[in-house]
């Protein structure tokens, strides 16, 4: 979710969510200029939350991928030193380990110019020592802005509720919008368009991976299959909104329990962990129940000639064969690399208005 954390305007002290455009919405507590939104995407997304894809309309997920392609241009390839958030702070809470999340912000943050600060559970305790109301006033007194990588969503809710700095989620149990800006980088760097691309998922449909997809896909043109076995397909309430946004932008979302069907003719093959942290206790059942969706060569003779694969890592061999999983076709270092790039490109974004220096990709060919 984004929300503003601009105060021009204070409308009401009630909590209530105003719906404006392509499914976005601010609070009035903190109103941002909503006349921004349709004007300048760039503009419209600094000092708010981002919590999912949910509320993000087309041209805002576009924008923070063209800024993520231009940053990874003007750093990577041109070594260029750009600082334009010198003297900022940023505040990392992390419930939940990583290596790709805590890498690629801090590592990222850095290089933007911006000082972070990493916080694990050993130093902090959300809702146990200090309420999360109080938490969120100190850290907005300490930091510019937060990504946290929580456990429950509602954390991150209560975070954004309380505080009054951006906050970022770096995942929780619900979504993880960081990995699909990251995901849809490394499909527009590899076939030029995200419209029209067909993804299939194979695995465990109530994951916070499959959730962020059906949030954004949609938006940008993309139809999804989702395979995974009976009992674990996605959120309903997730899956119904993602149906809605389908409809309106005129892309397909099915749900069903053969892999194979999903995978055929498919552009992108996507698959994740069949155990999630907090999950550990269920293993033996789950990979009985997951018999049958590991991703391996000849579910992949299925999918189309030029089909690429993906995994947000780490991954275990049970999901994915070594020979898909090294396979030419498979983008999985690319697309652990380009989590550095997109988050860099929305701590940006929340922080300052900015607009890229290369030409904008082209996200639909016709």
């Amino acid at each position: 979710m984004i929300v503003s954390k601009l105060r021009p305007l204070v409308v009401s002290s009630v909590l209530r969510t105003l719906s404006y455009g392509d499914g976005v919405s601010i609070l009035p507590r903190q109103l941002h200029r909503v006349e921004s939104h349709r004007s300048n995407s760039s503009a419209a997304l600094v000092g708010r939350d981002f919590l999912s894809l949910k509320h993000l309309s087309t041209n805002e997920i576009e924008q923070l991928l063209w800024t993520a392609a231009d940053l990874k241009s003007r750093i990577k390839d041109k070594k260029e030193v750009f600082q334009p958030l010198l003297g900022k702070s940023l505040g990392m809470i992390f419930e939940k380990r990583s290596t790709r999340t805590r890498l690629s912000t801090e590592t990222g943050f850095a290089l933007l110019g911006g000082h972070p600060s990493f916080l694990t559970t050993s130093d902090i305790h959300l809702g146990v020592n200090e309420s999360l109301r109080d938490t969120a006033k100190v850290l907005s007194g300490f930091c510019d802005i937060v990504l946290a990588r929580v456990y429950k969503h509602s954390d991150l809710e209560q975070l954004s509720e309380h505080g009054t700095i951006p906050i970022v989620n770096g995942l929780s149990d619900l979504y993880h919008p960081l990995q699909i800006l990251a995901d849809f980088l490394t499909l527009q760097e590899h076939f030029g368009s995200l419209k029209r691309l067909k993804i299939a998922w194979v695995g465990d449909g109530n994951n916070n991976v499959t959730h962020s997809f059906l949030m954004g896909a949609p938006k940008l043109g993309m139809h999804l299959r989702i395979a995974s076995p009976s009992g674990y397909e996605p959120d309903k309430s997730v899956m119904n909104e993602a149906l809605q946004l389908a409809a309106k932008h005129g892309t397909e979302i099915h749900q069903m329990n053969d892999p194979m069907a999903a995978v055929h003719r498919a552009d992108v093959i996507v698959t994740d962990t069949m155990i999630s942290m907090g999950k550990e206790d269920e293993k033996n059942k789950r990979l009985k129940d997951f018999q049958g969706y590991q991703v391996n060569e000849k579910m992949m003779k299925e999918a189309s000639l030029d089909w690429v694969f993906l995994h947000c890592l780490p991954r275990k061999p049970e999901e994915v064969t070594d020979a898909v999983f090294y396979h030419e076709r498979s983008l999985v270092w690319q697309e652990a690399e380009n989590r550095k790039w997109s988050v860099m490109a929305v701590l940006l974004h929340l922080l300052q208005s900015y607009q890229p220096t290369i030409p904008k990709p082209t996200f639909a060919k016709d």
